[in-house]
């Protein structure tokens, strides 16, 4: 029986109930932190293209990154990359097995598989051997698009139900044969599909870390608000081990926008917040030019701090004061407030100028 209590007396979140594995040397599961993934755009067979972007995503705070192998010619490609990468690079494998057997070979540090469009079982449990004995993990896709056929015509089952019960069948069939170190997930397109999928896995299947993202989620602004509604919900109910935020956008764009979400939520901090008020018509100085400008700048800082840009007397000192360094506007002014100590009143165009002065002093 699993106790849903932690030491503390408190209860347990999913996530912390969910059995460990290691993708590489990033622990999911278990209690630890979310992770952050995302998808090379590039061809596995140009392993210095491919390089070179993870490269970029691992700087942005990419954890863990994942490459296509859509045929043989790739494994050359995908070898080198995993040689030189600095993150833990997965193999996505469709329709092959034997693509699936020699990345796990070639230095994959986990593979990704449907196993209902690999085939017969009997292909699926040489590719569970493979991972066994390069003792990496296996991460279950099972997508809304690509159902199996018996189960995406039953009538009787709604979508969550049809994803829920043929990745249930999936996670049993490897445990049975005696492989546990699975990372689960299932995707569709929309937002309450996804929560209702995820929470009825996390219920039925507890001890299986569960993957999360909205697939086919669309461009950067319909992608990122899907995606950010579906999850929200899910880990603020703890529900949730890793995750990519797919967009149709250059992947570069997915991390940052995952690791806000996580900002948002207080489960992890990697840069800077920025607090600023919407403006109204107490507003005396440009504060959405001087927002702006602050945000571009941040850009440039590493250091997980909160920033305040406030427009009026109203709300502003005391957001300030709770940031960890700020500013306050007045009438074609700003005072400058740093660990909640008002440090001096400067004029509007010195601004940001004298508040990143202080950033840099301060913080870095």
């Amino acid at each position: 029986m699993i106790d849903l209590r932690t030491s503390a007396g408190t209860p347990a979140l999913p996530r912390e109930l969910t059995h460990q594995v290691h993708v590489g040397k990033v622990a999911v599961g278990g209690g630890a932190p979310v992770s952050v993934q995302s998808m090379c755009t590039t061809k596995t067979t140009d392993p210095v293209s491919t390089l070179a972007q993870i490269s970029e995503l691992a700087q942005l705070g990419c954890e863990i990154v994942r490459v296509a192998i859509p045929h043989a010619d790739a494994l050359d490609g995908f070898a080198e990359t995993c040689a030189g990468s600095p993150i833990p690079v997965v193999a996505d494998i469709h329709f092959d097995q034997r693509l699936a057997i020699e990345a796990a070979k070639r230095g994959a540090s986990g593979l990704r598989i449907n196993p209902g469009n690999i085939g017969s079982f009997g292909r699926v449990d040489a590719v569970i051997d493979a991972a066994g004995e390069a003792g990496i993990p296996i991460r279950i896709g099972v997508n809304a698009g690509s159902l199996d056929k018996d189960i995406d015509a039953r009538e009787d089952l709604t979508q969550p139900q049809k994803l829920v019960q043929s990745a249930v069948s999936f996670v049993r069939h490897f445990e049975e044969r005696g492989f546990s170190d699975i990372v689960l997930s299932a995707k569709v397109h929309d937002v309450p599909s996804t929560i209702l999928t995820n929470r009825e896995l996390s219920r039925v299947l507890p001890h299986v870390p569960l993957h999360l993202g909205v697939t086919e989620a669309g461009t950067v602004r319909q992608g990122t608000v899907k995606n950010v509604s579906a999850l929200s919900v899910l880990l603020s109910e703890g529900i949730g081990d890793t995750m990519r935020l797919s967009l149709t956008a250059p992947p570069q764009e997915e991390v940052p926008v995952a690791w806000e979400l996580l900002q948002s939520l207080g489960m992890r901090r990697r840069t800077p917040e920025l607090v600023s008020c919407p403006t109204c018509g107490r507003c005396q100085v440009n504060l959405i030019e001087i927002a702006n400008e602050v945000e571009r700048r941040l850009q440039t800082v590493t250091a997980p701090i909160s920033v305040a840009v406030m427009g009026c007397v109203v709300n502003g000192p005391g957001e300030a004061r709770g940031a960890d360094i700020g500013v306050a506007c007045g009438r074609g002014t700003g005072l400058l407030i740093a660990g909640g100590e008002t440090l001096r009143k400067v004029p509007e165009e010195r601004i940001v100028d004298e508040l990143f002065e202080e950033i840099h002093e301060r913080f870095e």
